[in-house]
């Protein structure tokens, strides 16, 4: 039977890439050409969460992937002034400091008999992120007609530095990476 691995990361790094490559390192996905695909999982495969993808082939081949993959930058930050509580008013709610939101990724999967599915949703909020993957679920579910009982999730949350690109990933990687060439 075919495995796919789910293994999350975190990066922080001065370049939005170099700050998805350090992600993609701590997940030990970082040496592999991903390609991205549709998020079904086939009928005869297993999901395995794992704290780090295992070795998955020779750097530098194609591995088939479900990515769900959010960056933050120096730029990214939240008024709280603009944004915040209904009803705020006055001096108190024109003090209110901007803050740099967090990165969060999360990938969620339902599998039973016959083929599963992968929901990857991303955002600032963990539990937001987390209700909206067992939203899109139940939907993608619902749509097939498909009885999904067995469901995981998995996210991951980066926190923003100062002048600083931070990037949160989940991937889910199908079986051996192969050659591109």
């Amino acid at each position: 039977m075919n495995t796919i691995h789910v293994a999350g990361g975190v990066g922080v790094a001065d370049t939005a890439m170099a700050s998805y490559d350090a992600a993609l390192a701590d997940a030990n996905l970082h040496n592999y050409n991903l390609v991205a695909v549709s998020s079904v999982v086939p009928a005869e495969a297993t999901v395995e969460a794992v704290p780090e993808a295992p070795d998955l082939g020779p750097a530098g081949n194609r591995l088939t992937v479900v990515e769900a993959r959010r960056t933050i930058g120096p730029g990214d930050a939240v008024d709280f002034r603009e944004s915040g509580r209904a009803g705020a008013e006055g001096a108190e709610s024109k003090r209110a400091p901007r803050r740099r939101p967090d990165a969060v990724a999360g990938l969620g999967w339902a599998t039973g008999p016959g083929p599963g599915l992968f929901y990857e949703v991303t955002g600032e909020d963990p539990e937001g992120v987390r209700d909206r993957i067992r939203a899109g679920l139940d939907s993608g579910a619902d749509l097939r007609d498909w009885e999904l009982p067995d469901r995981e999730t998995r996210v991951e949350t980066v926190a923003a530095e100062p002048d600083r690109y931070a990037t949160a990933v989940v991937i889910a990687a199908y079986g051996e990476s192969e050659p591109i060439l």
